[in-house]
């Protein structure tokens, strides 16, 4: 069974197919959509119409995009993103450390040629976070290269200090007494990550 949209997927299948990609990113303050162009595409967003354009009056424009990789053993798989800002202020911005932990979400969809509308539903492609940005500046241009991290990211993070113990179970749940009955709790047990001697529990 297809990913797809079925409208899409018999764009994609024909002979020739204009197609896009669309950039969303819920920065602080602000909702940035870009298209991977020049233009505009109208399409749904969880049940709301957005518009995406070639062109954002802070980031200026998308300029590249690395390859999307699978993460391997413990790691997510992520992305680089680089956008061209429209002026010095606005590179400062959005390589602040603020940025960091914005939603990201990039879709593949087809274009109508003889309408110019969106073909189908397009594809979502990813669905992440900005992690990390690099600000470069030259004498004639300037360009921010966000590193973007899949939401599955979340799930490699560990609490080093998490343990069974009473009092660990009350410092998330104050009140709570469900380890305070328990036999052995007042005993140290590592939960979920390495004892001090290397022994993962």
């Amino acid at each position: 069974m297809s990913l797809l949209d079925p409208a899409l997927e018999a764009a994609l299948s024909a002979d020739r197919a204009t197609i896009f990609g669309a950039i969303r990113m819920a920065l602080p303050g602000r909702t940035v959509r870009l298209l991977v162009g020049s233009g505009f595409v109208d399409f749904l967003v969880d049940g709301v119409l957005e518009r995406f354009t070639g062109e954002d009056e802070v980031v200026g424009t998308f300029t590249a995009i690395d390859t999307l990789t699978d993460g391997l053993g413990n790691e997510a798989p992520q992305l680089s993103l680089t956008f061209t800002p429209r002026n010095g202020v606005a590179a400062a911005q959005l390589a602040s450390v603020a940025m960091q932990g914005a939603s990201v979400l990039l879709w593949l969809g087809a274009i109508d040629q003889q309408t110019g509308r969106v073909i189908g539903q397009p594809l979502l492609l990813f669905n992440g976070l900005l992690d990390t940005a690099t600000l470069s500046l030259t004498s004639n241009s300037r360009k921010v290269e966000y590193e973007v991290t899949s939401i599955f990211e979340d799930f490699f993070l560990s609490d080093d200090g998490a343990r069974l113990s009473d009092s660990f179970h009350q410092y998330l749940w104050p009140g709570e007494l469900g380890c305070a009955f328990v036999t052995y709790v007042a005993q140290q047990i590592y939960w979920g990550t390495s004892s001090p001697d290397g022994v993962r529990r």
